[in-house]
């Protein structure tokens, strides 16, 4: 940890990490801009509300302000639709990054289509290949980049920091602005702004990845309930965001 946050501090100049905690999401987007674009990216699903907020925040920081989404090949219409409405709302070119048609290609003739739901091996195979792996090469071409994790998201995200390396993406650095935003408060946002977000959350999805791996979920259910329902809740993760102990203790 005390290693991690001697790295952390070389990044951040006259802030320390621990500081930026107490920052408001704003406070740090500012910054981030500042210091990094546009080597910086906001990574966005377009499934989940967090990062509309998020990107609503930096466009009006910084208008030029770079986003980017991973189309797996799976996803729902409502996500494709809800690009476009953004593409248009806010005059932004939305960088889609897809996986690599032959790794995609090979793992479903060996493996079928829904190969995923048999065991937790398959399912981690289809997002290291359609996930993962396209958002580490994106990634390369970046000093730093934002996301929408919130420590109140599910059981492997409750120490998410604000500001934290992502050794799995050769140390850039990682923002994660709303990390200590519940739900209510990004609603409140999506409100006060009338920031789009899917159609699907309308419609009992709190949460929307890949259309086989995302359902609806019922009142008072768990809000991550509808990702991958069919495993235990703490392997509900793509890999896109490993804990600690995944990667190597180097996280913070």
């Amino acid at each position: 940890m005390i290693e991690v946050n001697r790295r952390l501090n070389k990044h951040l100049g006259t802030f320390d990490a621990d500081a930026m905690e107490t920052r408001s999401p704003e406070d740090i987007l500012t910054w981030a801009v500042k210091n990094y674009h546009p080597r910086l990216v906001l990574s966005a699903s377009f499934g989940a509300p967090e990062g509309m907020v998020l990107l609503d925040m930096m466009h009006r920081i910084e208008p030029e302000s770079r986003v980017f989404v991973l189309d797996t090949g799976r996803l729902h219409g409502a996500t494709h639709d809800l690009i476009d409405r953004i593409r248009d709302r806010y005059d932004k070119r939305i960088e889609v990054i897809f996986p690599r048609a032959q790794d995609v290609e090979q793992m479903v003739r060996e493996k079928g289509m829904n190969h995923f739901y048999e065991t937790l091996e398959n399912r981690r195979l289809c997002c290291r290949i359609r996930k993962v792996e396209p958002m580490q090469r994106y990634l390369r071409d970046f000093d730093a980049y934002v996301t929408g994790l919130r420590r109140d998201q599910s059981v492997t995200r409750r120490d998410t920091p604000k500001i934290e390396l992502d050794v799995g993406n050769g140390g850039l650095v990682k923002i994660n602005p709303i990390a200590d935003w519940t739900h209510e408060r990004v609603m409140e946002y999506v409100g006060e702004q009338r920031v789009p977000i899917n159609r699907l959350h309308s419609k009992g999805y709190p949460s929307v990845g890949c259309e086989p791996c995302t359902r609806a979920i019922g009142l008072g259910d768990d809000p991550r309930a509808g990702r991958w329902w069919w495993e235990n809740e703490d392997t509900r993760e793509c890999g896109l965001h490993p804990s600690d102990e995944q990667s190597g203790g180097l996280g913070i």
